[in-house]
């Protein structure tokens, strides 16, 4: 993959990087928990004492166990969005799309790695569903605004920005579901080496069209 260069990050003030440690550290406790016992067995009281952190401040980051479960989902989900926006307004909708997707991979290992455990986790544990869904249709909604920034003029009231949205997300997640079972076992650069080529495959496929002639065969 080429080099890419991502959106720069603000600087942030003491107390706001005090807020994104504290969230980072509960988000870690609660993946690394359930990770290891399973959803089920644990408890917002062990996932405040696995991050040492007091558990009335747990409720100030997240409303549930699952949402911090499913914490690194969301964390990449907003990076994409952010990228994304970074984009030059001279890029296509879809070329946009594609390099935000390499940029997250390439410069983002961690968040990614917390991503990708997340995911199998919810594959295994349908009680994370629910949130994940959340997730994913805050998601959809940000990027069919951030879509309609791109190309669309001020007021317009079209179905482009939102059906586009939602298309694109949706091969992502068929990327991403299939992905996760073919990279089972390779080493990260592999790993990441053919999920890049497999989201090129799908933008393709979304590019040339979805509208195609019904077979004549029977």
């Amino acid at each position: 993959m080429s080099a890419h260069t991502g959106a720069a990050t603000p600087a942030l003030g003491r107390r706001e990087r005090k807020k994104q440690a504290t969230r980072a550290a509960l988000r870690d406790a609660a993946l690394r928990l359930a990770l290891r016992h399973g959803v089920e067995n644990v408890t917002v009281e062990q996932i405040a004492d696995e991050a040492d952190i007091a558990l009335r401040t747990f409720f100030n980051y997240f409303s549930s166990k699952e949402e911090a479960m499913v914490a690194p989902v969301s964390a990449a989900a907003e990076q994409l969005i952010t990228q994304f926006r970074a984009r030059p307004r001279t890029e296509s909708v879809l070329r946009a799309f594609r390099e935000a997707v390499l940029i997250v991979l390439n410069e983002s290992d961690a968040v990614s790695h917390d991503h990708i455990e997340a995911l199998r986790l919810i594959r295994r544990e349908p009680s994370l569903m629910p949130q994940q869904l959340a997730v994913l249709a805050a998601q959809e909604k940000t990027f069919a605004e951030a879509i309609a920034e791109r190309v669309d003029p001020p007021g317009r009231d079209g179905y482009y920005p939102a059906v586009c949205a939602a298309a694109v997300l949706a091969a992502l997640h068929v990327v991403l579901d299939r992905w996760l079972d073919q990279a089972a076992g390779l080493d990260h650069a592999s790993a990441t080496a053919l999920l890049g080529q497999q989201c090129d495959a799908a933008i393709a496929e979304l590019a040339a069209g979805l509208d195609r002639p019904g077979s004549t065969t029977p």
